[in-house]
């Protein structure tokens, strides 16, 4: 997400400071010193334990940083004189199962956190409701569903869908292993989520909270047929229990009503694109290899 954000930015006119790469987000005064330095307009928080699945084998480190770290990012921001607008960047797995009858899902509706992840992340969404109610910091706060495009890790399901497609068609093998197929998730590309982020701290209202999201979900397993078909590869699908998370969402498919009523933004990368590009940039990393 940063690799976008940070040229997207640049690209408007913004000026941009990175924080460095050895600074951990948990380090309170590390962190403040660094802030109060800059003295920022607006914090976009990217910083996160980003894994769903490994969250529950490691909750407690799930939770030191996307509830700590965030806390630790809030206090930097109070310390800056000029009390920047601070976007943080939840998830819809915030929502956790939710009743075919109840979707799209809107930003109110209950949360119900299934994985350590989704609960690390709502204790994050309300300290940051905490810093703005009691303190009266500007943050705003955005729910990406699933965000996708080059440059994301082989941890996520579509790029690893991807390579996996690729590395069986080079090297003449019929079967991939795969995890759950059944489930429907409401992709959007990196580069429109970014566009939402930016448009949110320039029009957004603090306090608030805005799904980021096409308002469409589609199967993973017609993803992994999307992305089978654009390599002309016939692949059987095997099923992998250690692929397979303790417990995992059906559906979400957002409502993006809010968002776009606040900012005007739409979604303009197609689905279709997002995945010939990623298909793009596996090819050109497993040639290198």
């Amino acid at each position: 997400m940063g690799s976008w954000l940070v040229p997207h930015l640049r690209d408007l006119g913004d000026e941009v400071a990175e924080a460095p790469a050895d600074l951990d987000v948990t380090r309170g005064e590390a962190l403040k010193e660094v802030m109060v330095a800059w003295e920022p307009d607006a914090v976009y928080h990217l910083a996160a334990w980003s894994h769903v699945g490994r969250s529950w084998e490691h909750p407690e480190e799930a939770l030191r940083v996307n509830a700590l770290g965030t806390l630790a990012l809030l206090e930097a921001a109070r310390a800056c004189r000029g009390r920047p607008r601070v976007l943080l960047v939840s998830s819809a797995e915030v929502y956790g199962r939710v009743q075919p009858a109840d979707l799209p899902i809107g930003e109110d509706s209950p949360l119900r956190p299934v994985s350590p992840y989704a609960a690390s992340k709502v204790a994050a969404e309300f300290l940051g409701v905490q810093a703005h109610l009691a303190h009266g910091l500007a943050v705003l706060r955005a729910r990406p569903f699933n965000h996708v495009g080059p440059g994301q890790s082989p941890d996520f399901v579509v790029p690893a869908m991807a390579r996996r497609i690729l590395e069986a068609s080079r090297e003449g093998r019929a079967t991939i292993k795969v995890g759950n197929l059944s489930a429907r998730r409401d992709f959007t590309d990196v580069r429109d989520v970014v566009r939402a982020y930016r448009l949110l701290v320039l029009s957004g209202e603090p306090g608030q909270v805005y799904n980021v999201c096409s308002g469409r979900d589609v199967a993973i397993k017609e993803v992994v047929q999307r992305l089978a078909a654009l390599v002309d590869a016939n692949l059987r699908l095997e099923p992998d229990p250690g692929l397979m998370r303790p417990a995992d969402v059906a559906v979400l498919r957002g409502d993006p009503s809010r968002l776009v009523q606040a900012t005007g933004w739409r979604p303009e990368v197609s689905l279709e694109q997002t995945l010939a590009d990623v298909l793009a940039e596996w090819r050109e990393t497993l040639v290198t290899r």
